[in-house]
């Protein structure tokens, strides 16, 4: 099977696509902790603080947070599968992201050998008999839950029904314009701004969903340009004009007139780069972490691992590093995090769906600002210069964090090591450990 190679968007590295400043002040408590699974509990362990005009908000501890701990769990306003990685056959619920396939059926894609079989396939959370189609469209949802909140949202709007493979619907045109411009490695998806557009379309109280929406950080108009040509790069950035067009074609609304202008879609078009945050599921990796959990005797722990260590290098040899399910997502509390080098919080995705798990990397005292990482493990730990190249060449912002102020004797050079690092990354264990780190 012929497979895109690119980059893989892996839980441990999902970083926000977040730019620039934030000008947004504190939002009504209500509103930031709407979507958290337990908006009590979170609200009494962190707020959000207007910090200056030049970082926004932030996010605080209200209290003592200790490493390892799960800060909050939080659900999207929306989410989106990537298109690329949707075409090429990786199965995710179209509400949650789950992924549909079982531990087995992905690891015999992946790997080319439909003859594999796993051991200890009881370990595979993955539930088929549950999975649901929408009756008109064939959309796959991995339960009737799923399939109902989807309706409820925005489905209505989106199902194309029969015309599901009608390359000429105009919401095809704009799928397929996308991927003609925004290739793998993936970082965001113009189905992303389709479901804003649907669920406000789809509200009783349309308000209060542009009201949710503008609580995303705001940029200049200088700023969203350039946001919106990185996302297409340099080859695309006249196309932008084109996938307006496409866009208002599809779903154009009263109600969301200043999102259909060229300027209000550049800037929905800004807010997506700006605060999407990657999404990664995989059984297989499910798999793994229940396997690495197994109490076993010395042998058949060896045997095990040997099997997953193998699997893993054919997995390598036949897909590359596209490996998951991939997509990504708006998450109003999430999005309060600033960036640090030295992060004290990462992101993952453990229940294989859109649930943000945001989890302590170390100990966190009251009244300590909660950062998040844009950079990879590799890229963290580069210099001082290469950070802030890639910071700024990508979030358009000057990272002032405590490592960075530490260092700001070093000389503004890239090292001769950290470039043969940016021409191939180094493989090997590093490389199998992250693979399944989801």
């Amino acid at each position: 099977m012929a497979v895109m190679h690119i980059n893989k968007l892996l839980a441990n590295r999902h970083k926000k696509r977040r730019t620039g400043t934030r000008r947004n002040m504190a939002a009504p408590v209500d509103d930031m902790f709407s979507l958290c699974v337990d908006p009590c509990k979170t609200n009494s362990s962190v707020e959000v603080r207007f910090i200056d005009n030049i970082k926004g908000k932030g996010l605080f501890a209200k209290r003592s947070i200790k490493k390892g701990e799960t800060i909050f769990i939080e659900r999207p306003l929306v989410s989106a599968q990537f298109l690329w990685n949707s075409l090429y056959k990786y199965k995710a619920c179209e509400y949650c992201l789950r992924a549909l396939e079982t531990a087995e059926e992905n690891a015999r894609r992946l790997s080319g050998n439909p003859a594999l079989s796993l051991p200890h396939p009881e370990l595979c959370r993955v539930r088929p008999e549950l999975h649901q189609v929408c009756p008109q469209c064939q959309v796959m949802y991995c339960s009737s839950e799923c399939r109902q909140a989807a309706a409820d949202q925005y489905h209505r709007v989106l199902c194309l029904g029969p015309s599901e493979s009608d390359p000429d619907h105009p919401i095809n045109k704009l799928k397929d314009a996308w991927r003609s411009v925004h290739y793998p490695p993936e970082t965001s998806s113009i189905m992303l701004m389709a479901k804003m557009v649907a669920v406000v379309k789809q509200a009783k109280d349309k308000t209060r969903w542009q009201r949710l929406f503008s609580l995303f950080c705001s940029r200049t108009a200088n700023e969203e340009e350039e946001i919106a040509h990185k996302l297409l790069g340099e080859k695309f950035r006249g196309q932008l004009g084109l996938l307006h067009s496409l866009f208002k074609a599809a779903l154009y609304d009263d109600h969301l007139s200043r999102w259909f202008v060229p300027e209000g879609f550049r800037s929905l078009f800004a807010l997506v780069g700006t605060n999407g945050q990657g999404i990664g599921t995989s059984s297989l990796s499910q798999w793994v972490h229940a396997c690495d959990a197994l109490e076993l005797p010395d042998q058949q722990r060896e045997q095990l691992d040997s099997f997953i260590d193998q699997l893993y290098k054919d997995i390598d040899k036949e897909t590359g590093e596209f490996l998951n399910c991939e997509g990504s997502g708006l998450y109003l509390l999430q999005s309060s995090c600033n960036h640090s080098c030295i992060p004290n919080a990462e992101a993952s995705f453990p229940d294989n769906n859109f649930l943000l798990h945001l989890n302590a990397l170390s100990d966190i005292s009251p009244g300590q600002e909660i950062c998040i990482s844009y950079l990879d493990f590799c890229q963290r730990d580069r210099s001082r210069h290469s950070r802030h190249k890639i910071l700024r060449e990508n979030y358009l912002f000057v990272c002032s964090c405590s490592k960075c102020m530490s260092q700001m004797d070093e000389p503004d050079v890239t090292s001769e090591e950290e470039e043969g690092e940016a021409e191939g990354e180094t493989e090997g264990d590093e490389m199998e450990d992250e693979m399944t780190d989801v």
